[in-house]
């Protein structure tokens, strides 16, 4: 399988490229530092799968999305949990969009396979966003700028910041017309099917079930790899931090999971310990 990476954090993106890299059905065939140079790599190189930093300098990954989709299947790997960003990024032809310290390395994996074979994938809070618009709760996405940098909807490029690339008539259509598994309008189709409702719902479900911890973003992200069975020294390889940083994120995270071992904490934050929600994770 063959994988674009993109994003600006240059540490970022190469620890993802040693990741996904480390698996012996995943190739990165490039490497992208904002949307203009995503939607290039992707022309380029036409990959199974793009992976899009939402905020990025230059062309933005909402920008970039409406390029990118007729031409591969993308999935939103980013820091940004705005509702609105996660319902636009959907509307303009997301196949998935994953939060960073909601998911474990396992779990993007999963995620990048899922995508290449059309199956909508969501860590929990962007599942939150994605059941909220389904409800009516949302707002519905918006309509322009949605706070992300231009925001602006495909078929315009001399609008795009430093514009991207050269896009050729035939693109150009594909981008306004294109019926292709990940148009906008079939993404919300699937997600809206009573398979991946019931997904979005588990996921909420278990957003909603370990909120109570009051974990820090990095404290889940770290959780969520101790769960996944790594030890100290690959969660600070992972994490880009110190072992000492790592074990000092660990004790808060026992203090707040009242947990004196780490199968303990997973079992209280996977919700298969005794008492706590099960299937969860």
């Amino acid at each position: 399988m063959r994988v674009v990476v993109a994003d600006d954090n240059p540490v970022v993106r190469a620890g993802l490229v040693a990741l996904l890299s480390g698996r012996a059905d995943i190739a990165v065939v490039a490497e992208a530092a904002d949307g203009r140079e995503a939607y290039e790599a992707t022309r380029a190189q036409r990959p199974d799968v793009v992976l899009l930093d939402v905020r990025m300098p230059g062309v933005d990954g909402i920008s970039a999305l409406p390029y990118l989709v007729p031409l591969a299947p993308v999935v939103m790997l980013t820091y940004s949990r705005e509702s609105e960003v996660v319902q636009e990024a959907l509307r303009r032809g997301a196949g998935g969009y994953l939060v960073h310290g909601e998911f474990t390395a396992d779990q993007l994996v999963a995620a990048v396979r899922d995508i290449k074979h059309g199956r909508p994938h969501f860590t929990p809070t962007a599942a939150g966003a994605l059941l909220a618009q389904l409800r009516g709760e949302g707002g519905g996405a918006a309509k322009g700028a949605v706070g992300v940098g231009a925001g602006r909807s495909g078929g315009d490029v001399s609008g795009l910041p430093d514009g991207l690339g050269e896009i050729d008539a035939t693109a150009n259509h594909q981008i306004m017309t294109s019926a292709s598994s990940f148009a906008p309008r079939d993404a919300m189709t699937r997600a809206n099917s009573p398979e991946n409702l019931s997904q979005v719902q588990s996921d909420v479900a278990q957003s909603t079930y370990r909120a109570r911890f009051q974990l820090s973003t990095r404290e889940a992200e770290i959780m969520d790899l101790i769960a996944s069975g790594m030890n100290n020294q690959q969660i600070a390889a992972t994490c880009f931090i110190s072992e000492k940083t790592v074990k000092n994120h660990i004790n808060r995270i026992f203090a707040k999971l009242h947990s004196t071992s780490r199968s303990q904490a997973a079992a209280k934050w996977l919700g298969t310990a005794p008492g706590s929600q099960r299937g969860l994770g």
